[in-house]
């Protein structure tokens, strides 16, 4: 063979060993991205012409396909929509999915390769392919009482609301408005379809957002758990150790001092650390962030999960922020829950959880059960803990005596349930001269017993700024959620 020969050979070669290679990594290394792509037409449209699984809440469906007579032989359908949208997500022939239908697709969809029996079964039993079934850990009381208490605020109120199980993290409601209505993405008619989609993005109040997990808030006051938590885990301070509790806190390297949500005094020039936690005392707070420095209260808060990603049941979830540099001006704002602290309704939620829980953070998680076609269990979720001893029993025990002082003669009275023990804190964050405060309550309950904890965060009801407050918004919505786990 001569050398010209030989050359083209040797690159026929290559080239054919290229093409090997290519259809080797497109088969079998991305075989499975490419088949989940939505933009992959027959992948899509095999999916949308067989019986998807249906997501359960207390054995009763919140999202099923049913029957219907045009190509796609099925189309999802979500009977209590607006409650549930922001758990459930959208099943969209043009868009997509989102929320569980997203996360959960596999399962739904019948694609899971846990479900390869079920599906060779069907195959050589000539039957349609058909996915599996989801059921969550919501309670049904809770979360309408927690829709429906922002529903009342206004169709307008921008809020969340997330209720856990203290002893295992399972997420018993969460919300968020304004919501919007999945059917209208769901549809077989594309024109409605589009037109759906685009008023729902032009809508300055988003309600394709998550607000309880997609986006952060200074969380004011509420974040005084976590210096507490800090303070007396020092052993620098205990619930009566006393405090400046004046009308104001000189604040190093700056001529602005500290002052409190009125303007008043706590109570004295002193005054206990459990007296400045029942009236959300600025100053003593202040005070205390001082003491302690940034690099405690950091810490701290990355113990309840500050900083941290740890939910991946509903995608799009963001981490809750602490500022990694803080002078001592700053540090003394962060300490209330000001300046560049930033947290998830989730997150506050599980402060007050892990309080309840005597000092473990346990891993929320939404989704309880997974189940084949022929309802055989898949998986069904242990609980685990995130963090543990993220306070010792004993500085837990205290912060909720603390807690229940603040329900019962504090700032949070409206939370109170008669004949039970409510531990709660009130928060109401500032941010900008041009827009309204943020309203929050966190609380759980029976305190001696937890079986709840509750975060509420009403981000705008629309009302005039002399009604915001934790304790006039928030804290009825919490208690609520409460009474439906408890009662």
């Amino acid at each position: 063979m001569n050398r010209p020969i030989r050359i083209m050979s040797i690159f026929c070669m290559l080239l054919f060993l290229a093409l090997l290679a290519n259809s080797t990594y497109l088969q079998y290394f991305q075989a499975n991205a490419l088949d989940a792509h939505h933009d992959n037409k027959r992948v899509r449209d095999a999916e949308y012409s067989r019986k998807r699984g249906a997501i359960l809440v207390a054995g009763r469906s919140i999202a099923v396909s049913k029957p219907v007579k045009d190509e796609f032989k099925y189309l999802r359908a979500y009977p209590e929509a607006r409650q549930y949208a922001h758990l459930t997500g959208y099943y969209s022939y043009i868009y997509g999915s989102n929320a569980l239908e997203y996360t959960q697709n596999a399962i739904l969809s019948g694609s899971d390769p846990r479900l390869f029996v079920n599906r060779l079964s069907d195959l050589f039993g000539n039957s349609a392919p058909k996915g599996g079934s989801v059921t969550l850990t919501i309670n049904p009381r809770a979360q309408k009482a927690a829709f429906d208490g922002l529903k009342a605020l206004g169709p307008h109120t921008e809020g969340a609301v997330v209720a856990l199980n203290p002893s295992t993290g399972a997420i018993l409601a969460m919300t968020s408005t304004p919501s919007y209505d999945p059917n209208k993405l769901a549809s077989h008619n594309f024109d409605q379809v589009e037109k759906a989609w685009k008023k729902l993005n032009a809508n300055k109040n988003q309600p394709l957002l998550n607000r309880a997990i997609q986006q952060t808030y200074p969380p004011g006051s509420t974040f005084k758990l976590v210096t507490t938590a800090a303070a007396l885990s020092s052993g620098r301070f205990t619930p009566q150790s006393l405090v400046p509790g004046g009308t104001s806190l000189d604040l190093p390297q700056t001529t602005t001092n500290l002052v409190n949500e009125n303007g008043m005094s706590c109570g004295g020039n002193k005054i206990t650390l459990t007296q400045a936690l029942v009236v959300s005392c600025n100053v003593s707070y202040g005070y205390v962030g001082l003491t302690l420095g940034a690099d405690t209260l950091r810490k701290q808060a990355q113990k309840f999960g500050f900083g941290q990603h740890y939910f991946g049941d509903l995608n799009g979830q963001v981490a809750s922020q602490f500022p990694q540099h803080a002078d001592p001006p700053q540090t003394a704002l962060s300490a209330i829950g000001q300046y560049d602290v930033a947290a998830t309704p989730l997150q506050m939620a599980m402060v007050a959880a892990g309080i309840a829980d005597g000092g473990t953070v346990m891993k929320p998680y939404l989704v309880d059960e997974v189940r084949a076609p022929d309802l055989s269990v898949l998986n069904k979720t242990t609980p685990q803990p995130l963090h543990s001893h993220v306070v010792t029993p004993r500085v837990a025990h205290e912060i909720t005596q603390m807690m229940e002082a603040v329900v019962q003669y504090g700032t949070g009275t409206t939370a109170q349930i008669p004949g039970i023990k409510v531990a709660g804190k009130t928060g109401t964050a500032q941010t900008t001269p041009s827009r309204p405060p943020y309203a929050w309550f966190v609380c759980f309950a029976p305190a001696d017993n937890p079986k709840v904890a509750v975060a509420v965060l009403i981000q705008n009801a629309h009302i005039t700024r002399s009604e915001i407050s934790g304790s006039h918004l928030a804290a009825p919505i919490a208690k609520a959620v409460m009474q439906a786990v408890i009662q």
